[in-house]
């Protein structure tokens, strides 16, 4: 599976551990960057970069990874087709799979240990979207929305 990164100085570290962890189980890994630790950069520039593949890598998935992950969240759900969702614990990441067809997730790196925040990466890459209609019907409300700006009809 492809795999894209991105992080910015709080996430350096974890994102060139799970670089490794991830190239070592087969994966087809593009680190966004950041390539070099730079306590003053900025995680927009790495964190769009990976959100922007894989919206245009069908099949594909991301993780990004910051202080706390909220920014970095934020910032891949500005890109058209990504679902992106924090994680902060197991359960969390499997149902960002099976519920909302997650494609890319969030984590803090300063929140985490490196074991556990691999482990919330394993469960998320090995959990596949349950396709329950509920779950389908609201990921359709959410992208005619992004693409149209309407609001879905109230019930």
């Amino acid at each position: 599976m492809r795999v894209y990164l991105g992080s910015d100085h709080a996430g350096f570290e974890l994102k060139e551990h799970l670089v490794s962890w991830l190239k070592e189980r087969g994966h087809d890994v593009v680190d966004a960057g950041p390539a070099h630790l730079d306590p003053a950069d900025d995680y927009p520039p790495f964190v769009l970069r990976a959100a922007e593949g894989v919206a245009a890598d069908e099949g594909a998935l991301g993780v990004v990874i910051g202080g706390s992950g909220n920014g970095e969240q934020m910032a891949a759900n500005k890109v058209r087709g990504v679902r992106a969702a924090l994680v902060w614990n197991v359960e969390t990441a499997e149902l960002a799979r099976q519920h909302n067809d997650a494609n890319v997730i969030s984590i803090g790196a300063r929140q985490h240990s490196h074991e556990d925040a691999t482990r919330f990466v394993e469960v998320f890459l090995g959990t596949p979207y349950s396709g329950e209609d509920r779950h389908t019907r609201r990921i359709r409300m959410l992208s005619r929305y992004e693409e149209s700006g309407e609001l879905p009809p109230l019930p």
